[in-house]
């Protein structure tokens, strides 16, 4: 398993889709090279695979809002594989475990509606390849309703359709990628191929995956991670190998922690443009700091701000600048046009109490609120939301 930790912007994306081409080439005309199609070979799971997924928001009709998948081979494919499985129901329990949401998934059934063309004609709308997110509804049945119906739903009430948040959206589309590798891992452990259920991964050799996490608060963060990372020790395919890339450090570290025997190599890149591959220790690069990033973070709402957390600070600012390859944990500051490198003058200047027990003089105001910015500014570069430091006037 390779674990490959990066910022926002820095082309793990491309990565994902340079390594797919390199793995499965494909033809000029279509995704098909030497009869064998990419995912025959490799899975991968990034900005794309999100993309294949839609919303159709017939407002004009009032339609019930529903999320459709973009048709094409990997999708159809994808379809009869959910169909064939039935995996519907595991599907549903890792986006509500992930999520927390309520909401419960259910894809159609196939069915025909009117050619907006030619209202003679009907189209098929392919089975599995639309959901819709139920939710109870706070409205009962009415009684008499329920009794003509010969409905015996008149205490459990109603189911409402809703739209879902573009973060439980993309927690969903990875759901699918989830449940479709606990197939895969669970197949391919048959080591006699003639034994597995199907054979649709016979051929199957890399699993790829670009942030899953993106919209997961840290607890779920912390389970998905752990899961993930159990799923994976879980293989006895030798022949299958996984990449992981991120930008989030929780989940970096978590996973850096879960394979802590492996290898561990630092990419830097040098003035000239070189790359050199540099061993790193068996301590995780962001183990020590998460707790002092929390207790940052606990200042900072309280406004109980000391000397000492200045130097929880800088401390916290020189290891992780440290694991981004900077020179000096100033430059990951916001920057002025005018003054060269205010915020870090104030890191400094309180930089002398180190534990809570020494004498602590008051903390000015003006600093305490340069304080609460810094660390909103740290949470961005550990959330992935900023790429580089800001310059300010």
């Amino acid at each position: 398993m390779q674990l490959i930790y990066a910022f926002n912007g820095t082309g793990k994306t491309r990565l994902s889709r340079e390594f797919k081409d390199l793995v499965a080439p494909k033809d000029s005309e279509n995704e098909e090279h030497d009869g064998v199609q990419p995912r025959d070979r490799i899975l991968y799971y990034n900005a794309f695979t999100e993309d294949l997924f839609y919303w159709d928001n017939d407002l004009e009709n009032d339609v019930k809002p529903k999320l459709k998948i973009q048709p094409n081979t990997f999708t159809g494919w994808l379809l009869d594989l959910i169909d064939t499985s039935g995996e519907y129901s595991n599907i549903a329990e890792n986006f509500q475990k992930y999520t927390g949401s309520k909401a419960n998934p259910v894809f159609n059934p196939e069915y025909k509606i009117k050619n907006p063309d030619d209202k003679e004609k009907e189209i098929v709308v392919p089975a599995n390849s639309e959901i819709t997110f139920e939710i109870a509804s706070d409205k009962p049945d009415d009684y008499e309703s329920a009794i003509e119906e010969e409905s015996n739903n008149v205490v459990q009430g109603k189911y409402e359709v809703i739209k879902i948040s573009k973060g439980e959206e993309s927690n969903f589309v990875w759901s699918v990628m989830y449940t479709l590798l606990q197939q895969v891992i669970s197949n391919l452990n048959e080591i006699d191929p003639t034994n597995r259920s199907i054979d649709n991964f016979n051929t199957l050799k890399y699993v790829f995956i670009d942030d899953p996490v993106s919209s997961l608060d840290d607890n779920h963060l912390i389970e998905l991670a752990i899961d993930l990372a159990n799923l994976i020790k879980s293989s006895q395919s030798s022949d299958l190998k996984f990449i992981i890339t991120t930008h989030n450090p929780l989940f970096y570290n978590v996973l850096f922690n879960e394979f802590s025997k492996a290898e561990k190599l630092i990419l830097r890149k040098s003035s000239d443009g070189n790359h050199e591959l540099i061993g790193q220790g068996d301590d995780s690069p962001f183990s020590y700091h998460l707790y002092l990033k929390d207790e940052l973070n606990k200042a900072a709402e309280s406004g109980e701000i000391n000397k000492y957390h200045f130097n929880f600070l800088r401390n916290v600012l020189e290891k992780t600048s440290t694991f981004l390859g900077y020179k000096e944990w100033g430059e990951l500051l916001p920057q002025s046009k005018a003054r060269s490198n205010p915020y870090a003058r104030v890191i400094n200047l309180y930089n002398h109490a180190k534990h809570s027990g020494d004498e602590i003089s008051e903390v000015q105001e003006e600093h305490k609120r340069v304080f609460k910015y810094l660390v909103k500014e740290i949470d961005s570069i550990y959330k992935g939301t900023r790429s580089q430091n800001t310059t300010q006037a």
